[in-house]
């Protein structure tokens, strides 16, 4: 089980911290991965996370800006959006690489 958590909304320029508690599954072993989805729009990857946490990957839209991370011993996933632009306004949702989203996501709302 996926349970993300931490959006809101939020004033362009602004920051913002994600959460996502796993559960019932051996996360350590699993790449994991940021989608989301805009209004009216499909489905959209964000970020990925290696097994130990060492290597990322990140959309051209969100490079230099989110930042990605996992803490293996807690079971956790995190994304941390700087500068978010009203383009970001999604629901957010973690997930195992690979495989389709399962969770409720949270929603991020970018306005001002």
């Amino acid at each position: 089980q996926l349970v993300e958590s931490g959006g809101g909304l939020v004033q362009p320029g602004g920051s913002l911290s994600l959460s996502c508690a796993a559960s019932g599954f051996a996360f350590s072993n699993y790449v994991m991965s940021w989608v989301r989805r805009a209004p009216g729009k499909g489905l959209e990857w964000v970020s990925d996370i290696n097994t130990s946490g060492a290597f990322t990957h990140y959309a051209d839209f969100v490079k230099g800006r989110f930042i990605i991370s996992r803490d293996n011993a807690k079971n956790m996933l995190y994304l941390r959006m700087n500068s978010v632009k009203p383009d970001d306004t999604a629901v957010y949702y973690c997930k195992i690489k690979g495989r389709a989203p399962r969770s409720s996501g949270t929603q991020v709302t970018v306005s001002s």
